[in-house]
């Protein structure tokens, strides 16, 4: 394999950031162009008046062997923190109560989120046939296994991955995972119960068994150490200008610190949003162009509270809780942050993050921050029975805060695929792609890694025949 190959990324997030390392350590020239001043993306760790929290991605889950590996090789091991295993309680909001979220058939028999009628229309569903088009995921659970357990199970569920709206967000897109155990097995619940072999030999786990974890100074760790690794191969304050096509490869003009640049790529490698990136290849490839400027980025405010321990009367023994839409609340859900990880705060006090706005809410933005604030802490403050107000608050507006897997994105999906096999040794990538997850992204990237290796055994391999 020839790796004297000049590989540009575009992109300084998780993902950027984990292909740039899987590249340099197979020994391959990376440069990575970011461009704001720190690397991470929505990854943001803020440490102010005793709190520590985290304004994007708060946690993660080990799903993908990937994970590990990199905790591994960057010596990450005595920084990584699992959740409290009460965390495995999360609890949803029904007629103004916290109930428990069931986690075991014995629960969910004795739950009263949901009714003797939801319990058994359950029954039904190994009987249920396969849709026969494309389905939003409310269409796709309302068939399946019933409209209370899209009510107080999915919907909220949702709304606290995606901040989506679940009559609009594809299941095959967004939930592939639960649309091939229909696809392969036609039961969902069959076909969980035959895929925890697969899984095992694949050794990965499913989101509901995997662990969770941070680290000890928040989740700005994993891309603050890939960083460090990367050295002088990451150019921060480097903004894009123009990507321009050549008979051997690609073009990049730049701006760094107010001085345009440019530099001349092998392979391109963009892991930016799928809006900026649409604007960058208008030139290569219009209608994949308008095709990423289609998928839909809702706003999402993220809002963090520290209070005294003594003014919540609520005990906080869980995860915290999600709210369907059926609730009709100012805000999606809430993080027990201090309940989860050590040393977010002191010992006298708790912290929380709440999160306003996302698909269903798309009249958020910052003129109407403050009142959202105001009624959301109002809100929260009846259901946790909390008579003071935080003595501390901080916020952080995503403006496009995460891609939606909408009904329709198998167009996009093909978009992608088209422009790679138009322009070769262009690829693409991001949370727009394979998932929004953490892990996600990071198996994403050791997608393209392989790729990026592939193309180019076939370049060689092509030049020693001509």
């Amino acid at each position: 394999m020839n790796t004297n190959k000049n590989i540009v990324i575009l992109g300084a997030g998780i993902s950027g950031l984990t292909v740039a390392y899987l590249l340099k350590k197979e020994g391959f020239n990376v440069t990575v162009l970011e461009k704001n001043k720190k690397a991470g993306g929505t990854i943001e760790t803020i440490v102010e008046n005793g709190f520590l929290f985290d304004k994007g991605p708060n946690s993660s889950l080990e799903t993908y062997p990937i994970i590990k590996t990199l905790i591994d090789e960057l010596k990450l091991k005595d920084e990584l923190v699992y959740a409290n295993p009460i965390g495995n309680k999360r609890y949803i909001l029904k007629k103004g109560k916290l109930l428990h979220l069931p986690m075991s058939p014995r629960a969910f028999l004795s739950t009263s989120l949901f009714s003797v009628k939801a319990k058994l229309r359950l029954l039904k569903e190994p009987f249920i046939g396969k849709g026969k088009s494309e389905e939003s995921i409310a269409e796709f659970v309302k068939r399946r296994i019933g409209t209370e357990f899209l009510d107080y199970a999915i919907s909220p569920f949702v709304s606290g991955v995606y901040a989506g709206d679940p009559a609009k967000l594809s299941v095959k897109f967004a939930f592939p995972k639960l649309y091939e155990l229909e696809q392969k097995h036609r039961s969902l619940i069959l076909g969980t119960i035959k895929t925890i072999r697969e899984r095992k030999k694949r050794k990965e786990k499913s989101k509901q068994n995997a662990k969770m974890f941070s680290f000890k100074n928040g989740m700005h760790t994993l891309p603050n150490r890939i960083a460090e690794v990367l050295g002088n191969s990451l150019l921060s304050s480097s903004e894009i200008i123009n990507i321009e096509k050549k008979l051997d490869g690609y073009n990049i003009l730049f701006t760094q610190n107010n001085e345009q640049k440019e530099i001349n790529a092998d392979t391109v490698i963009s892991t930016l949003p799928a809006y900026v990136l649409s604007n960058l290849i208008k030139n290569i490839d219009e209608e994949t162009a308008k095709h990423l400027n289609d998928v839909f980025y809702p706003s999402v405010l993220v809002l963090f509270l520290g209070y005294k321990k003594e003014s919540v009367k609520r005990k906080l023994d869980g995860f915290g809780f999600l709210i369907p839409q059926k609730e009709k609340k100012s805000f999606l859900g809430v993080i027990w942050n201090s309940s989860l990880f050590p040393k977010r705060t002191e010992d006298d006090n708790v912290c929380f993050t709440l999160f306003i706005g996302g698909a269903l809410n798309k009249n958020l933005s910052l003129r109407t921050k403050e009142d959202c604030i105001t009624k959301t802490i109002k809100e929260f403050s009846e259901i946790m029975n909390i008579k003071e107000e935080p003595f501390f608050t901080s916020t952080k507006f995503w403006e496009k805060a995460i891609p939606q897997y909408n009904i329709g994105y198998e167009k996009v999906d093909k978009a992608i695929k088209h422009f790679e096999s138009n322009n070769p040794g262009f690829f693409l990538g991001g949370n727009y792609r394979r998932g929004i997850a953490l892990g996600d992204c990071l198996h994403s990237a050791e997608i393209i890694c392989e790729e990026v290796k592939k193309y180019f055994n076939l370049a060689v391999t092509n030049h020693s025949v001509t």
